[in-house]
């Protein structure tokens, strides 16, 4: 009778710990996380605009490369892109892992599939509509007849300068012509009387002033004030399997931010070797804009929603989307 017992408590404690070992069986998702290989080489793309200064600084001081040493990155390259629409396509491909990018193509891209959220703020504001010396600007009913060319469709300047449009009862396509091209290809084209004005990020506007083909009228503040231009994109792979890589690539644009901030005429000769941009529009252009470098996520949110109910309802983006798509408030921490 005795040996039953302790046969019986032996089946029970054998029940027991195969329970328990059930119930701390690491999840899949902690597993693979757990185990991710690392991140050897970061690629980040960019544009050619002051309002993504921080990431050239970064490079040029090699901060990108020092600050992400100590978490396994081996090298950082950065690839520029003319606007957002083919930087964002290089990211669907997988060609690029962070994105500097004006926000307004992010929703396209998430509307198709692209696995990446916003962590970051990069900048507010900070574009100017440029109109030929020659016109009489006297407000927006006086832009009826004239070519416009700006960023392609889906971008921020396309998406603001549609809406300013229309909420001065001004029709896109009909009572103005809107031509998308990149900014060296605007600037080229006021420049030798093809269209009749440009809205673009800066420098550029100063371009086209310095070399005597335009006059900046409005700003893009004006258009929307507070807007959110462009902003800080990481793919959702690096989110989920490298989590304190995005904690400090945030830090580093921060960092970035702060020096430019602080030593402007030296940021704007790195700016300037950088992109082949002339010194003298790249400072004039820090000197008029009305941007600022922002990092905070929190103060974009509503912004970017606004395009994306905009794009929808302009059809550009088939489906609405939600502050969860689009974003990861979670990385950001306030210093």
């Amino acid at each position: 009778m005795k040996s039953m017992k302790i046969a019986a408590i032996a089946l029970i404690a054998i029940a027991l710990l195969l329970i328990t070992a059930g119930c701390t069986q690491p999840s899949a998702t902690t597993s693979t996380t757990s185990t991710a290989a690392p991140i050897k080489e970061l690629r980040i793309g960019y544009q050619p605009s002051t309002h993504q200064m921080a990431e050239i600084t970064a490079m040029d001081k090699g901060w990108w490369q020092q600050d992400l040493a100590p978490l396994g990155v081996v090298n950082v390259t950065d690839t520029v892109f003319p606007t957002g629409a083919p930087e964002m396509q290089a990211m669907l491909a997988g060609d690029i892992d962070v994105a500097y990018v004006g926000s307004a193509p992010v929703l396209s891209a998430v509307a198709t599939g692209l696995d990446a959220k916003i962590v970051a703020g990069v900048n507010t504001q900070g574009s100017d509509l440029v109109v030929r010396n020659d016109l009489n600007y006297s407000g927006p009913q006086s832009l009826k007849g004239l070519t416009i060319a700006t960023f392609p469709a889906g971008t921020i300047q396309d998406t603001i300068l549609r809406n300013w449009l229309m909420q001065n009862n001004i029709t896109p396509d009909k009572d103005v012509t809107i031509k998308g091209m990149n900014g060296g290809d605007a600037v080229t084209a006021i420049a030798a009387g093809k269209v009749d004005a440009v809205f673009l990020p800066t420098p550029s506007p100063s371009t086209v002033v310095n070399l005597g083909k335009g006059k900046i009228v409005v700003h893009s503040g004006e258009m929307y004030p507070n807007h959110t231009c462009c902003v800080l994109v990481v793919s959702g792979k690096l989110i989920r399997e490298h989590p304190e890589i995005v904690r400090q690539i945030i830090k580093t644009n921060d960092k970035a931010v702060a020096y430019n901030e602080q030593n402007l005429d030296e940021a704007a000769g790195i700016f300037s070797n950088k992109t082949g941009t002339k010194l003298e529009d790249v400072k004039d252009s820090l000197k008029e804009w009305d941007g600022n470098w922002a990092s905070d996520p929190n103060i974009i949110i509503n912004p970017v929603l606004d395009y994306a109910r905009i794009q929808y309802n302009s059809g550009i983006i088939k489906k609405p989307l939600t502050k969860d798509d689009l974003f990861d408030l979670s990385f950001y921490q306030k210093s």
